[in-house]
């Protein structure tokens, strides 16, 4: 899976666009960091190194993590550490915070931790998973 890192020499932010489902918390939440308009789409000089982490630990589908500089471990975003929650998001994926175990139906089977984005309209191009399609297909429930 790519991902894309963006520091400030403090903190890193970590973006995994193949799951990220597009909510845009990130910018409502903190738009002089979170520009999707933009390249780069993050600019780490637009707040402060605690309201980057804090706003990153809101995305619902984990395509969003930092570390800080010492460290190699990367934080949880918004998943939970020993229950799994299961969260329906309004007119749009189901939420699975926590470790799971999802088995295809070819056979195949893959861990998942943290937040995985589940699609319930679907229109996803990346079945199980959501992709963020269910805006433009107007999916309300």
């Amino acid at each position: 899976m790519s991902k894309k890192e963006y520091t400030n020499g403090e903190v890193t932010v970590v973006w995994k666009p193949g799951i990220c489902i597009h909510s845009a918390i990130c910018v409502k939440g903190l738009p002089g960091v979170f520009k999707p308009d933009e390249k780069p789409w993050i600019t780490m000089d637009g707040a402060g190194t605690d309201a980057i982490v804090e706003q990153v630990k809101k995305c619902p589908s984990g395509a969003l993590s930092f570390f800080m500089k010492d460290s190699e471990e990367q934080a949880v975003t918004a998943g939970h550490d020993k229950d799994t929650l299961v969260e329906i998001m309004e007119n749009g994926p189901l939420l699975v915070h926590g470790k799971l175990h999802v088995a295809h139906p070819n056979g195949d089977t893959e861990e998942k931790e943290k937040t995985t984005a589940f699609c319930r309209c679907g229109a996803s191009a990346n079945k199980p998973y959501c992709d963020g399609a269910h805006r433009k297909a107007g999916f309300k429930g």
